[in-house]
Formats: structure tokens, C-alpha cells, sequence
């Protein structure tokens, strides 16, 4: 009947709340960008090698999280090597800081062996490092899942190979409790799973990090997408 949609409503004097049109006009939306967690997976390396950038060496990437600034000190994972941000450069020219989702290149004060796949992080602050991921997966494929098989593992700019080391229990969608007894994962199940991966992985929980924390497994066959995952 429209009651506390608008105006408050004599006929629903229990509610104290506000109403509903107050509410979507004044809620709190939360940023999906983390700002403090510094994470910038590296996509590309430029090196022009030409007459004018003879010795210009930029990492080129989406900033996936934190704030990045000239003259922060950086570690560059996985080989822990520090430097400084030399310079942020964009298409339009430099910039005073960089932050997601900005796509920008970062040049250091030293040269460092970094490539695709790479991530460059603050020195105090650092993600989880691993290759025992564990994780909830929503499975995609109309295949079910075939625990012996390889999959390929897509993690920001990183791609590694996986086996699935463990199905812990699936889901009820409906009430969402866990099903121990029955494994089989199918298309459209919810289950937490633990993967293997053949190289480490530098990743945050997606509580706590979406760009990081998430990820995705490919069939190594046919190259379709059979999972989408949320790391724990």
C-alpha cells in the first residue's frame, strides 16, 4: 500500500526505522577499492630501446590496490629485490600518484629483473605468499569437476598451472549449509576447495582484497573458463 515508502506510515507505528526512500538516498556505499594495500601486478615491460628512450625500462600494469607515489620505497616479489618509484607515466604524461583502477607505468631507481606476472608492493606491508590456496569456487563448466585433472590458474597478470588437492564440502544454495557427504562438484555449485599450484602465489584474502583475492581456473584443454574463485 506504499507504507514508509515515502512518508512515515501511521499503520506501521511498531517500525522506527526510516523510510525507504530516506534510506536509498542517504545509505552508505563502501568503496570496492582497497587504498592502503599496496599491489600493482606488473602486465607488461616497456623497454623502446630507441635513440630517444635508449635506457627508459617501465613495468606497465592496473594498479590493483593502495595508493602509489614517486619516491615510495617498493619490493618487487618474487624476487624481494627494493628500489624507489622513479616516475609514474601515463598517455597523457606523468602524474603525482597512481590508484585503482588507474593502468599506468611505474619506473624504478634501479634496474631490476621484473616481468609479466610479477607484483610490486610496499616493503612493510606485503601479501600472502603460497601454493596452497584455499578458496570458495562457484564452478562454471557443464562438466563437473574432475579432481585429478590440471587446470590453469589465472591470478591478476600471474597464470600457473593447479590440481585440485582437496574438496572440503559444497554448499546448499538454499540454505546455505555445508554438504560433506556428497563431492561431486557441478555446474552452478558453491564448495570450498584447496588448489596446488606449480609456482607461488602473491595474493590477499577477497575480504580484504577483490583484485587480489580472486581468481579464476581454465580448462588447460579447451581453454574455457570452468571457475570462478574467492580466496579465504
Amino acid at each position: 500500500m506504499g507504507d514508509n515508502v515515502v512518508d512515515r506510515s501511521g499503520n506501521m507505528d511498531w517500525y522506527e526505522g526510516s523510510t525507504l526512500l530516506y534510506l536509498l538516498e542517504n545509505v552508505h556505499i563502501a568503496s570496492d577499492n582497497n587504498h592502503i594495500d599496496c599491489r600493482f601486478p606488473v602486465q607488461f615491460v616497456i623497454r623502446p630501446q630507441s635513440d630517444l628512450n635508449h635506457d627508459y625500462r617501465g613495468y606497465a600494469g592496473r594498479v590493483a590496490s593502495g595508493v602509489f607515489k614517486p619516491g615510495d620505497e617498493v619490493s618487487v616479489l618474487p624476487s624481494g629485490f627494493t628500489s624507489k618509484i622513479k616516475s609514474i607515466d601515463t598517455f597523457e604524461g606523468p602524474v603525482s600518484e597512481a590508484f585503482p583502477p588507474m593502468s599506468v607505468t611505474l619506473r624504478l631507481e634501479d634496474e631490476i629483473d621484473i616481468s609479466r606476472g610479477d607484483m610490486i608492493v610496499r616493503v612493510h606491508n606485503q601479501p600472502e605468499s603460497g601454493q596452497d590456496i584455499d578458496l570458495i569456487i562457484c564452478w562454471l563448466s557443464n562438466h563437473s569437476m574432475n579432481p585429478s585433472a590440471k587446470y590453469l590458474l589465472m591470478h591478476t597478470t600471474k597464470e600457473v598451472k593447479a590440481i585440485i588437492k582437496e574438496i572440503n564440502y559444497k554448499f546448499d544454495i538454499n540454505t546455505l549449509h555445508r554438504i560433506e557427504d556428497d563431492k561431486e562438484i557441478k555446474m552452478n555449485d558453491i564448495a570450498r576447495i584447496k588448489l596446488r599450484t606449480t609456482q607461488p602465489l602473491f595474493y590477499d584474502s577477497y575480504k580484504k582484497n577483490r583484485n587480489t583475492g580472486s581468481l579464476i581456473l581454465i580448462d588447460e584443454a579447451t581453454k574455457v573458463t570452468v571457475a570462478a574463485g574467492m580466496i579465504i
